[in-house]
């Protein structure tokens, strides 16, 4: 081969590492959309795997009727690719935000299957024309699957690591976008001499390069105002944290917390929630000299907790630094949690809470699970017989526990499974709920290696709520939420603990949930 042949031959191979990245950027942006949007992250990125892997084998089907104009083919075939998984997230939110309920999962699936469908055209195109340059079948084929396979590798670090927390959903796709379109410019300039009327290539290019260009400044900007369709007052606050995405909201001296779409808490009535989760275990529990909050990066749960003069220490463990970072530093969440932070008492832990008790040797008196529902497969393990044997293996004997446990109204088998998972440990139980505003009527499971008996309790602490003689009424639940109301074919259920190996809770969880 000439020169200028190698030349080309190289160009193909980065081409095809290059547009391999950028569509397995685009195949894992488009399960984080689902994720976020439509909930159930296994569910969405299973069917965004699925589909666009359906795709790329459609595409690479449909390849083998390209007979002629190969580059100008792929030239094309980028230019869609640019355009559609550049404005892919812009349009989801757009979608969400207007467009009549269940439009937003279709619009994703099919765009997910196009984008596929459009990269599976590309690399049997690329391996076509370097054989058509000189390279033997077997080299071309070779060094395009390889450049393709670890620009996969590339890809899918670059997501994690960089674009998804740095970027972000809508300016990650634009950027994205821009990469393909600067590939397909490329490689026209290169094989210019062979390609009919480049000049309106050219200007297509450039067209689109402008249009994505404006997409990467402003289109996050824009797609911030669909996504505040998606909330009921203005939002004050978001960011895309490594974990999660974080807003805050306030309306009329309401302050709201989500993560990743789910309401957190609502400074309106959290008071009724925290009061429940942590003062029936302080009262319970002999002793407060070592306390474990797992979760309640907000600071809420804490403040509760320093109300007992006798704490010698709060160990706080949370996942995501920066939900911890905006309790101590915004001015909203200041006034909810009161700087409880900060307070020389706390310790706070960024590790996941399965890993923190496997490994930790601490014995608490006190251990307050505020964790968020178990909606997906990283969160079920947190609801599993497994991590409530931990909770057991780190309380003292007087101790007590608290779970918060989702609603008995709303998802009555998930709550009453999450209270058999627990007592399945060895613990004895007691269940409790509470109607809060926001959420409707809420959950709890009080857990113990002693008997439990709210009689004997007395809250000597100051609440706004909460009183020593309602907290047997806590316990009383009503005929449409008790556990002897759960059935199947007409017969009573028998629940079974959730467990790492049968993880039942989540699918029991998305069938309650799926109408409200």
């Amino acid at each position: 081969m000439d020169e200028l042949a190698v030349r080309k031959s190289k160009l193909i191979y980065w081409a095809s590492g290059i547009v391999s990245i950028c569509g397995i950027i685009f195949e894992v942006l488009f399960g984080a959309l689902g994720s976020y949007i439509l909930g159930d992250g296994v569910k969405q990125y299973t069917l965004t795997i699925s589909l666009f892997l359906t795709g790329m084998g459609i595409g690479a089907s449909i390849s083998e009727k390209v007979m002629k104009n190969l580059i100008i083919t792929f030239i094309w075939i980028e230019f869609g690719v640019a355009v559609i998984g550049g404005f892919s997230s812009f349009t989801m939110f757009g979608i969400t935000a207007f467009a009549p309920e269940g439009t937003d999962a279709f619009y994703l699936y099919f765009i997910t299957f196009l984008v596929g469908a459009l990269t599976g055209v590309e690399l049997p195109i690329l391996i076509r024309k370097a054989n058509e340059i000189g390279v033997t079948l077997n080299q071309s084929t070779a060094r395009v699957l390889f450049s393709d396979y670890a620009g996969g590798l590339v890809g899918g670090l670059l997501f994690v690591f960089l674009l998804r927390p740095q970027f972000g959903m809508v300016k990650t796709a634009f950027l994205v976008g821009c990469i393909n379109l600067v590939v397909a410019l490329t490689v026209l300039w290169l094989f210019r001499k062979e390609i009919k009327r480049f000049r309106i290539h050219a200007v297509f290019g450039v067209f689109i390069g402008i249009l994505l260009v404006i997409g990467l400044f402003f289109g996050e900007e824009m797609a911030f105002s669909f996504e505040q369709k998606l909330y009921k007052d203005p939002i004050t606050y978001m960011e895309q944290s490594k974990y999660q995405k974080i807003i805050l909201t306030q309306d009329q001296g309401d302050t709201r917390l989500f993560l990743d779409g789910s309401l957190q808490l609502s400074s309106t009535d959290e008071y009724r929630y925290h009061e429940v989760l942590v003062h029936p275990t302080m009262a319970f529990a002999s002793s407060h000299d070592n306390v474990l909050i797992l979760g309640g990066g907000d600071g809420v749960a804490a403040k509760e907790i320093l109300k007992y003069d006798d704490v010698g220490q709060i160990t706080l463990v949370d996942l995501d630094p920066a939900v911890v970072k905006l309790a101590k530093t915004n001015r909203q969440l200041l006034q909810l949690n009161k700087g409880s932070l900060k307070n020389d008492k706390v310790n706070v832990i960024h590790k996941d809470a399965f890993k923190y008790l496997e490994n930790t040797d601490e014995w608490f008196d006190v251990i307050i699970v505020d964790l968020p529902d178990p909606n997906n497969e990283s969160l079920n393990k947190l609801y599993t017989k497994e991590f409530y044997s931990l909770v057991r293996n780190h309380l003292l004997p007087d101790g007590a526990a608290m779970i918060q446990s989702t609603s008995p109204v709303f998802a009555t088998q998930v709550y009453w499974t999450i209270s058999e998972t627990i007592e399945s440990t060895g613990m004895y139980v007691d269940n409790l709920h509470v109607d809060v505003p926001s959420f409707g009527n809420w959950g709890f499971v009080m857990a113990s290696r002693k008997e439990i008996n709210l009689d004997t309790i007395d809250i000597d602490v100051p609440t706004r709520f909460l009183s020593t003689d309602m907290l047997p009424s806590l316990t009383d639940f009503g005929k449409d939420e008790d556990n002897k109301i759960i059935k199947e074919n007409g017969k009573y259920v028998d629940l079974k603990p959730n467990t790492l190996i049968d993880p039942n809770l989540i699918q029991i969880y998305e069938n309650a949930w799926k109408n409200y």
